[in-house]
C-alpha cells in the first residue's frame, strides 16, 4: 500500500450524506461523540478512506473512517 494521499471531493456526496458525515463524529480531544466537523477533506491513504476536519467544539482535528458501503 502506498503512503500517497488520493483526494476526493467530499461535496460530490448528496447533501443528506454530507450532513450525516459532518454530524456523526468522535473527538479524541473532547472525548465526545457527535459534536460535528467543519472544513471536511476526504481522501484515501494506506487503503483507508477518511474524512478529516475540525471539531466544531474545540477546533482540534477529527477523523472519520468510511466503510466500503459509504463510498
Amino acid at each position: 500500500m502506498s503512503d500517497e494521499r488520493v483526494v476526493y471531493d467530499f461535496y460530490q456526496r448528496s447533501e443528506e450524506e454530507q450532513a450525516s458525515l459532518l454530524q456523526h463524529t468522535w473527538c479524541d480531544h473532547c472525548q465526545q461523540a457527535d459534536l460535528g466537523m467543519t472544513r471536511p477533506q476526504e481522501y484515501e491513504q494506506q487503503g483507508l478512506r477518511l474524512i478529516e476536519g475540525l471539531c466544531k467544539q474545540c477546533g482540534e482535528p477529527v477523523f472519520t473512517e468510511l466503510s466500503d458501503d459509504e463510498f
